[in-house]
């Protein structure tokens, strides 16, 4: 992750009542049955409500302000059926002066929501960054210690769940705390602002005072490249998340799903459905929830594709689309997933070019004309065409005689 209605089955219940019955699935939304009705005609919301899974995205708060770009707004309402804000829910964000809330571009998000019969999902409440300047400039001087440094994660949690208590469905409680092989120490370990500070302790304590805030509310472990298993060794970074949260269930720690972001690139080759789901799998049977939280498929801008060859871009997209397809094929062999959100839709407001220093784009499902590309239709295709109405089982064939 970079700076970047319908009514769930149980949800009356406890979120961990929720997560020990595994009834997590959030009810069909009214529509017209899509077997009568041509799948290209439908969005991806109307196509996910069959299975009911949530189709979410990122959303940019000025672009869904901008007056002048209604379309941006048009297809975040009728496109999706979650969303996610792509950074005003972040501290540096909420609370820029300590002590101050910022609380409105994200109340905008949830009132949006609200009125377009949309679920939320709040991001985030513990990264390494996107932190405030008083906050880590304080830690770096001596003027926060790393005692008061627990106390302040703790209250700023518990008001941030607190204030929008009941209007969260699922909560990216900590994001991104372990490493990665190419890391130094290459053995996968907790990394970053927080373990360094307070040890890997802060995670599950990040989980207890989220839910002591807020008892309904799904709360997941985000992180990326833990599409797939690897070889279980110390440098697989799936099996570590695996036995962390393995852990976690074990303890009594109040964790409900895990997130696997999703941000893939065309240049290191493609996932295949089969593997993406046996990791869901792995996950599931531990009786937690999953999600894909941030899908995008990024490919390198070489001379040829700025230049708009055909024959350099439509490899790409083909790539991108078998990427975004076999996350979602995943998720759909799997009832515990309960949505797949893209990070963000359209390649106008990807941050993928500034991340990259223009190196890489072509990320999203949508060009920056808003015209959809394969990755689109392709997931439309994924949605329509799985399991009943559309597929029936063979009807065996007499031999002739």
């Amino acid at each position: 992750m970079k700076p970047k209605q319908l009514i769930a089955i149980g949800a009356i219940a406890t979120a961990a009542t929720i997560t020990a019955t595994l009834v997590l699935s959030p009810a069909a939304e009214s529509h017209k049955s899509v077997a009568t009705v041509d799948p290209a005609s439908q969005t991806l919301r109307q196509l996910g409500a069959r299975h009911g899974l949530y189709l979410g995205t990122a959303v940019d708060m000025a672009a869904l302000a901008d007056a002048d770009d209604p379309q941006y707004r048009d297809i975040v309402a009728s496109e999706f059926s979650t969303v996610t804000a792509e950074n005003v829910m972040k501290w540096e964000t909420l609370e820029p002066t300590r002590g101050t809330y910022n609380w409105g571009p994200a109340d905008e998000l949830v009132d949006f929501a609200r009125a377009n019969r949309q679920r939320v999902r709040g991001h985030v409440l513990v990264w390494q960054n996107q932190l405030p300047g008083w906050l880590t400039e304080g830690v770096a001087d001596g003027t926060i210690t790393n005692d008061e440094l627990r106390d302040l994660l703790k209250k700023h949690i518990t008001d941030v769940v607190s204030h929008f208590k009941g209007k969260i469905w699922q909560w990216d409680v900590v994001n991104e705390a372990v490493s990665d092989p190419w890391d130094t120490p290459s053995t996968i370990h907790y990394k970053g602002f927080w373990a360094e500070h307070l040890g890997s302790e802060y995670v599950a304590d990040a989980f207890r005072w989220a839910r002591d805030a807020d008892r309904n509310a799904l709360l997941f472990y985000n992180d990326y490249n833990i599409e797939a298993f690897g070889d279980g060794s110390a440098t697989d970074k799936t099996a570590f998340v695996y036995e962390m949260v393995k852990q976690f269930r074990a303890d009594g720690v109040p964790i409900d799903g895990v997130g696997s972001q999703g941000h893939l690139g065309t240049q290191y080759g493609n996932y295949d459905a089969l593997q993406v789901s046996a990791a869901l799998k792995r996950f599931t049977d531990l009786k937690l929830a999953t999600a894909f939280t941030e899908v995008d498929v990024r490919s390198e801008l070489t001379d040829a594709v700025v230049d708009g060859s055909s024959s350099e871009i439509n490899p790409r997209l083909q790539a991108s689309a078998a990427n975004y397809s076999a996350l979602l094929q995943a998720c759909l062999s799997n009832r515990h997933c309960l949505s797949f959100t893209v990070w963000g839709f359209t390649d106008k407001y990807s941050w993928i070019p500034n991340w990259s220093d223009g190196q890489e784009g072509l990320a999203n499902i949508y060009d920056e004309d808003y015209q959809p590309k394969r990755a689109y239709n392709t997931m439309r295709a994924d949605l329509a065409f799985s399991g009943a109405p559309y597929v029936q089982p063979r009807i065996p064939q007499r031999p002739r005689r």
